[in-house]
């Protein structure tokens, strides 16, 4: 068992996608205009939420306007006074803001009211999570670009606002090492963070936990700067280490006061090389998604639930997760966080979280990203980095690692920085291929967010290529010199699987099995976690075997060290509709060195 404490102590003075996609950023909430209608009124009810522990409750919100319209809308905001909250502008061409917060979450005032626009009444049922701070829910006319303030209701807050939620698992930096990552309301002048976790029944340990935050002027730009600036709250994570394989253990996440959280349980990571069932999700550009159906924009990210809910419903078969990119689509909305760390706690919280970095994480113009644009919404990649763990080196290396879980080895690049030779990305993950024993790890998988391989989306067929510039020409050259089985790829919210291919040409035809020597590299598109889909091209492509315009994502089971399964589920329904086999013994890799091994190509 292991719990997860945050302990009050007392000094001597207590203490393929792009940036408009995101909800929020539809609303001009920094063009808000005073207009309060003393006839009208919001009210929320309960006034106090989690009193039996929740961080997760509905909150009832009743509302009146006496001049309605169908541009009127519900915005809920936290901190509860935001109407307080101003900041300066980004640059002398803006004028000062009237409001620095935008709304945690929006739904117009006819949603589910049909007789709003005559009778001026509505009603709303809204979820709240705990995200440390008191909440209020606002009445405004005048639609999303031009805000009337009209009414603000009563304030709504959680009876333990700063207590530790969302805990996230990920791979240590050793086979045997388990980080469990949390977010609390407690800075280290008033709290001592802490793990106390064991095999259940059996002893229990203590882990320290380091602390990290992050304050507005980590941020790049705007949103994530101005109106879409929220508290990140702390981030606590804790190292357990010399675990053994199969030990079920548990946590729970007190406080000083002996608030508790509900309790969870995970298995410690197999052996090197360990001859068992391991079982690894993987997919790209989820984002997230809201229960009560507010934040909606033009379907976007109408999968994200759907996603989300199959994994956990097949959680128990499920060894560890790897999200490769565009994880929750802030987008400088830093509030977007927590909502994405308590859609996903079931499974964060139950097996090993393993994240890649996406343009909307990283990218922003001057700030050392390959891609000048403004898709990160000025986060340029520090709340990404620093609310999820990941075995890297060092921290500013954080979204390129490599991680061992069993059979399989996991080389995630960060299509965010430069990959081409010479660089430091291509050092890095040519030393990742080249390292790994595949006496140990006979499954050898590269993931990177944008397509370093093959696409047949449409927008890549409209630039004149199909996958990010030079990218394949650089990259495959070192997937075939180290026989990488499969490799992923997000950015494009589609599916898609190709043949074994090199240099174009399938040099295996495409099949659902594959045995004998290795040929070639499979690469596959699974970015339709949840964001809106790709279009595929209208061309036929030889070497694109499967596509897939729906939301979906990929189960690779390893049975032993000879064979392994590959399969496509589709999140609506959580069935499979692609799948294939490998069998191989990989007695032509064991048996001679990497620069032995001869290369197909298309002379042969």
């Amino acid at each position: 068992m292991i719990r997860l404490w945050v302990v009050a102590t007392w000094l001597i003075v207590c203490a393929a996608a792009h940036p408009g996609e995101q909800p929020l950023s539809r609303i001009a909430v920094e063009r808000t205009v005073l207009a309060v209608n003393e006839s009208a009124h919001v009210k929320a009810s309960p006034w106090v939420l989690g009193l039996k522990g929740q961080n997760s409750e509905w909150v009832e919100v009743e509302f009146f306007h006496p001049s309605p319209s169908n541009d009127d809308w519900i915005g809920v905001f936290s901190p509860a006074n935001f109407s307080a909250a101003i900041c300066e502008p980004e640059n002398k061409r803006q004028r000062p803001p009237v409001l620095c917060t935008a709304p945690i979450k929006y739904q117009f005032a006819n949603f589910n009211n049909d007789g709003y626009n005559k009778s001026g009444k509505g009603y709303l049922k809204l979820q709240l999570i705990n995200q440390r701070e008191d909440f209020s829910f606002a009445l405004f006319s005048g639609g999303l670009l031009k805000p009337k303030l009209i009414a603000v209701s009563n304030k709504v807050a959680f009876a333990n606002p700063k207590a530790p939620v969302y805990p996230r698992l990920a791979q240590g930096k050793s086979w045997n090492e388990m980080t469990v990552t949390w977010t609390s309301g407690y800075d280290i002048k008033e709290a001592v963070p802490f793990v106390e976790w064991g095999a259940k029944g059996g002893r229990s340990f203590l882990s320290p936990a380091g602390t990290l935050t992050f304050d507005r002027n980590s941020m790049c730009g705007a949103p994530a700067r101005t109106v879409g600036w929220r508290h990140p709250g702390y981030i606590h994570t804790s190292y357990l280490k010399d675990l053994w394989p199969d030990s079920l253990l548990g946590h729970r996440l007190p406080n000083s006061t002996l608030i508790w959280s509900k309790s969870y349980s995970f298995k410690a990571s197999p052996y090197p090389g360990q001859d068992s069932l391991q079982r690894v999700v993987i997919f790209g550009d989820m984002g997230k998604a809201e229960a009560d159906g507010s934040n909606e924009f033009n379907d976007f990210q109408p999968g994200s639930l759907n996603t989300t809910y199959q994994i956990i419903r097949d959680l128990e078969n499920i060894d560890m997760v790897v999200h490769i990119g565009d994880i929750c689509y802030a987008n400088g909305y830093l509030s977007q966080w927590d909502q994405f760390t308590a859609q996903i706690e079931p499974i964060a919280s139950t097996v090993p979280y393993m994240i890649g970095s996406g343009n909307h994480e990283r990218d922003w113009p001057g700030t050392g990203s390959f891609y000048g644009n403004l898709d990160s919404g000025g986060e340029c990649g520090v709340p990404a980095q620093t609310v999820f763990y990941t075995p890297a080196e060092n921290q500013q290396l954080s979204f390129r690692y490599a991680t061992d879980y069993g059979m399989f080895r996991f080389c995630i690049a960060h299509t965010e920085e430069d990959w081409r030779p010479g660089t430091e990305q291509y050092k890095f993950i040519e030393q990742c291929l080249s390292s790994v024993d595949r006496q140990k790890q006979p499954w050898l998988i590269f993931l990177a967010h944008r397509v370093l391989g093959y696409s047949s989306c449409s927008y890549y067929e409209e630039q004149g290529t199909f996958g990010e510039p030079m990218g394949r020409d650089t990259i495959e050259e070192l997937l075939q010199k180290y026989r990488v089985d499969l490799a992923f790829y997000g950015h494009v919210h589609s599916y898609e699987r190709t043949c074994p291919v090199y240099q174009s040409q399938c040099v295996v035809n495409a099949s659902d099995h594959y045995n004998g020597p290795f040929k070639a590299t499979t690469h596959v598109v699974v970015g339709g976690g949840g964001a809106s889909l790709s279009e595929f091209t209208t061309s036929k492509i030889k070497w694109s075997h499967y596509t897939d315009f729906d939301f979906g994502f990929v189960k690779l089971t390893a049975f032993n060290h000879s064979s392994m399964l590959f399969e496509y589920k589709k999140s609506h329904d959580g069935n499979v509709y692609d799948h294939f086999t490998i069998s191989r013994d990989y007695r032509d890799i064991l048996a001679c060195s990497v620069d032995n091994c001869p290369r197909t190509t298309l002379a042969t």
